[in-house]
């Protein structure tokens, strides 16, 4: 037999039923198909969705004053439960972020900078130790939130905001600013007696309870510039 025009091949019109499953689950696997499903979060919504319609249709005797407040305490709760969840730790990851101090990019921890300022004492450069030890002062009054450092903030402004938590130390504090810029800017060796006075008023801040309310305690630094 000779064939003069185009074969067409047709699927069969009356497929049994394995076929047609398979053109089904065929048809189903395509991409458009699949990036229509439903996500986790399109479940979720759903399920509170239909959980707030029940509420509301086994109470409906209740005045829609009532409703409607049920409703709200419903959604705050709702809310309150994804900031718990997702909000705060992302928050906590921005508030820990390091801030340099005295804008020379410096963001070790207190605890570094305590070991800076010993190694530094043991081999007697007092100047350095005196630097290291104000500079654990600060980052340790920034990690508990009790002052805040900004972009020009100097020593003595570190001293003015932390004696507002710390009222009693306000002139230990302003000294212990005076001994820093005194070795750091103005070129002085710095004395083991200065270091002495510095790691005291630590020790003493770290021990101290400190005094006012929360906006009080995380008040910026009020000074900048040299």
């Amino acid at each position: 037999m000779v064939l003069t025009g185009p074969v067409r091949w047709e699927p069969p019109l009356d497929p049994d039923a394995p076929e047609a499953r398979r053109w089904v689950l065929d048809e189903l696997a395509k991409p458009e198909y699949r990036a229509a499903e439903p996500t986790a979060f399109d479940l979720f919504a759903q399920a509170v969705r239909d959980w707030l319609v029940g509420l509301f249709e086994g109470a409906g005797g209740l005045p829609m004053p009532a409703l409607a407040l049920i409703a709200v305490l419903v959604v705050a709760a709702l809310l309150g439960v994804a900031l718990l969840v997702f909000g705060l730790p992302r928050l906590r990851r921005r508030a820990g972020a390091p801030v340099p101090l005295f804008d020379d990019g410096d963001v070790r921890d207190a605890a570094a900078l305590r070991r800076a300022a010993e190694a530094a004492a043991a081999s007697g450069d007092w100047a350095l130790a005196v630097q290291e030890r104000f500079r654990a002062i600060v980052r340790s009054l920034v990690e508990r939130e009790l002052v805040r450092v900004h972009p020009g903030t100097t020593a003595h402004g570190m001293a003015d905001a932390a004696s507002r938590p710390f009222p009693d130390r306000a002139a230990e504090l302003e000294s212990a600013a005076a001994d820093f810029d005194a070795v750091r800017y103005l070129g002085r060796s710095g004395t083991e007696a200065q270091y002495r006075r510095v790691t005291a008023l630590e020790s003493a801040l770290a021990a101290s309870r400190p005094a006012g309310s929360g906006d009080e305690l995380a008040a910026p630094l009020a000074r900048s510039g040299a």
